[in-house]
């Protein structure tokens, strides 16, 4: 059977999705995008602090699931605009230790939910 993960750490769903599932010791993550869960505003005043609320969000499922950055086996980013690439995967970058890091993709495309700047999503193993 499947578990639904959810935490109020994280935004909640806006439609007929999950924050994640959890599928024998398999963690499939719905995209994050920068919504502070406490105050529903999105923070996009730059690309870094965008990310690193994206971040922060991500974590907060994973915990909700028992696990920690540690676990991810592979990640999704969308981006906006590529040119945002190399400060988006700095403070990405900064959640895993770079020897053990998951395998990603990062794909620019025409717009993302609520015309953010990035979004991601993770696999995790227990």
């Amino acid at each position: 059977m499947k578990q639904i993960i959810f935490t109020k750490n994280a935004p909640a769903p806006i439609g007929p999705y999950n924050q994640a599932v959890l599928k024998g010791n398999t963690l499939y993550t719905s995209g994050q995008i920068a919504i502070n869960p406490t105050t529903g505003e999105l923070i996009t005043e730059t690309i870094e602090a965008e990310t690193e609320q994206v971040m922060q969000n991500m974590k907060a499922v994973l915990e909700a699931a028992g696990m920690a950055f540690e676990n991810v086996v592979k990640t999704t980013i969308f981006i906006m605009d590529m040119n945002d690439f190399g400060k988006i995967n700095t403070i990405y970058g900064s959640y895993f230790n770079e020897k053990t890091a998951p395998a990603r993709e990062t794909v620019q495309v025409a717009c993302l939910p609520k015309n953010v700047n990035v979004e991601i999503s993770m696999i995790a193993i227990l």
